[in-house]
C-alpha cells in the first residue's frame, strides 16, 4: 500500500517547525522506524526494490507502520542554520535534539492509537536517538531494534566533534563509495542496485538545490556526524542501562561499524532483561539496501512480533 504523509506541526527553537510523517496504516501494534545519519525514511525503510519495500514487509506481517524524516531531512523542514555558512555553527541535529524530534512524534502516534505503547526500529546513528528517547520515556516504547548500532569505541584522530561545522554536502558517488567499502574485495556486489541508478537520483531528489551544485549532492545536518566521532572516541550520546525495552542488536557480518565486540559491548550494558544479537551473512551496515534485507525484515519483525 501507499504511506499516507502528514506534516507533523512543532514548536523548533531552531527554525525547523514541521516533521514529515508517513504511516501505512494496519490494524496492529504501531512500529516507528528511526532512519540514520544520512537519507530519510523514503530512501529507507520505504524505498522499494521489484515493487517491496521495508515497510512493506512490516505492514504485510500486521504492524500499523510509522516513520519520519528527521529535521534536515527529506520531506521536513531544515534547520534555520542550514542557510548559513557551515563554519559559523554547531553541528545541527544532534541526538538531544533527535530524540525531542522522536518524542514529538511518538506522542503524535499515541493521540492516533489510543495510547498504545509504539515499538522503534532504528538504524546506525538513530539508534543514539532511539535509545536516548527509550532511555527518558520507558513507559512509551514496546520493544525496541537496533540495526547496526553505533557504540562506544576509543578511537583516536578524529576532529573535535563539535567543531566540524554545521551541515556538509554529499555526493551519489560518496554515498556509494560508503556502501559498499565493506564488501571484501573480489565479492561480487551485494547491493540490489550497485550503482545507485534510481535511488542515486530519487536521493538527490530529496534536496531541490542539489542539481545546482557540480557535482550534485545534498545538503545533510552535521549533527549525526558529530554523535558518530563523539561515540568512537569515547563518549556515547545516551546511558544505554536506562534503557528497558526488550533490545534486538541486528547487524550484517560484514558491518565494520558493529561488529562482535561492539555487539557485546552494548549488550552487556542495556538494562534490558530481554536481548539478542542476530548477525546476517553476506550483509554490511546498509543491509536493508542489500539481497540481505530479507534477513534483515525477518528478524526484525520477529522479534516485535514477540
Amino acid at each position: 500500500m501507499e504511506p499516507k504523509s502528514i506534516t507533523l506541526k512543532r514548536n523548533g527553537v531552531d527554525g525547523a517547525d514541521s516533521l514529515m510523517v508517513r504511516r501505512w496504516s494496519g490494524a496492529g501494534e504501531p512500529v516507528l522506524y528511526v532512519h540514520g545519519a544520512t537519507f530519510p525514511s523514503a530512501l529507507s525503510v520505504g524505498y522499494r526494490f521489484e515493487g517491496r519495500s521495508w515497510a512493506d514487509h512490516l505492514h504485510e506481517r500486521g504492524f500499523d507502520v510509522w516513520a519520519f524524516d528527521f529535521a534536515g531531512f527529506g520531506g521536513s523542514q531544515p534547520y534555520r542554520p542550514m542557510s548559513e555558512p557551515a563554519a559559523d555553527n554547531a553541528p545541527l541535529g544532534r541526538v538531544p535534539n533527535a530524540a525531542i524530534q522522536i518524542a514529538a512524534v511518538v506522542d503524535h502516534i499515541g493521540r492516533e492509537c489510543g495510547g498504545k505503547r509504539v515499538h522503534l526500529v532504528a538504524h546506525s546513528w538513530g539508534t543514539m536517538a532511539a535509545g536516548r528517547y527509550a532511555g527518558e520515556h520507558p513507559e512509551q516504547v514496546g520493544r525496541l531494534v537496533m540495526f547496526g548500532p553505533i557504540v562506544q569505541r576509543s578511537m583516536t584522530g578524529f576532529p573535535p566533534a563539535d567543531r566540524i561545522g554545521a551541515w556538509r554536502y554529499l555526493s551519489v558517488p560518496e554515498q556509494l563509495a560508503r556502501f559498499i567499502e565493506d564488501v571484501p574485495s573480489g565479492h561480487p556486489p551485494v547491493l540490489i542496485e550497485p550503482e545507485l541508478a534510481q535511488w542515486g537520483p530519487a536521493w538527490l531528489a530529496t534536496d531541490s538545490e542539489s542539481a545546482t551544485r557540480i557535482p550534485q549532492a545534498v545538503k545533510v545536518p552535521n549533527g549525526p556526524l558529530a554523535d558518530n566521532i563523539a561515540a568512537l572516541s569515547g563518549q556515547l550520546a545516551y546511558e544505554p542501562s536506562r534503557v528497558i525495552a526488550p533490545t534486538l542488536i541486528v547487524r550484517g557480518a560484514w558491518d565494520n561499524l558493529c561488529q562482535d565486540a561492539d555487539a557485546a559491548w552494548l549488550t552487556s550494558r542495556l538494562g534490558a532483561a530481554e536481548t539478542a544479537d542476530v548477525v546476517i551473512p553476506a550483509a554490511t551496515h546498509l543491509m536493508h539496501l542489500e539481497y540481505g534485507r530479507d534477513g534483515l525484515f525477518a528478524a526484525t519483525a520477529d522479534w516485535l512480533a514477540a
